[in-house]
């Protein structure tokens, strides 16, 4: 049997803090890499989602026009015909409760802000640049009272209570709460 003296124990002792030393540096590089990669991948979301913005601007900018105009027939054709290039988009949603809402179609625009934020939660989301938070939180303050009354007056009217399960619900999603 081989003796094994001090040097013998100071090479082995070297060689395997060399191969320790090795192991880390090169896990470490794969988590820097996956880290790296995770950052790549929020930026690419975060550029996608800013593009998705403009898109939507640029879009619907031709319906804000009109509606600035005092064209709200025009600026509800538009979106009708933009609904039929998108028509699971919810900013045309959006959009046509609001104009909906300021022609005193309070039922319809209702309807309207629900299956927008039912497509997209983002609009009650405050963070949001196309948000419309403050705007559906006054319907829900100021509509709700209104319809449980003529919910309660009227309980057998499907119609009212289509409208108070709409403001229910938008009421929930301003709370935090999920589909």
């Amino acid at each position: 049997m081989v003796g094994r003296d001090r040097f013998d124990i100071l090479t082995f002792s070297c060689l395997l803090g060399c191969v320790l030393i090795l192991g880390l540096l090169l896990l470490g590089g794969q988590e820097s890499k996956s880290s790296v990669a995770a950052i790549d991948k929020a930026l690419e979301q975060q550029i996608a989602y800013q593009a998705r913005v403009n898109f939507l601007q640029n879009l619907y900018r031709p319906v804000e026009d009109l509606r600035l105009k005092g064209q709200a027939s025009a600026a509800l054709l538009k979106l009708d015909e933009l609904a039929r290039k998108y028509p699971q988009e919810a900013h045309g949603e959006i959009l046509r409760g609001e104009i909906l809402l300021e022609r005193d179609a309070v039922k319809q625009a209702i309807d309207h802000f629900v299956r927008a934020v039912r497509l997209n939660g983002d609009y009650v989301d405050q963070a949001n640049p196309l948000t419309r938070r403050n705007e559906i939180q006054h319907l829900v303050d100021t509509q709700l009272p209104l319809f449980t009354r003529r919910a309660r007056s009227n309980p057998q009217s499907q119609p009212l209570q289509k409208t108070l399960t709409g403001l229910y619900y938008l009421q929930s999603r301003l709370a935090g709460g999920c589909e």
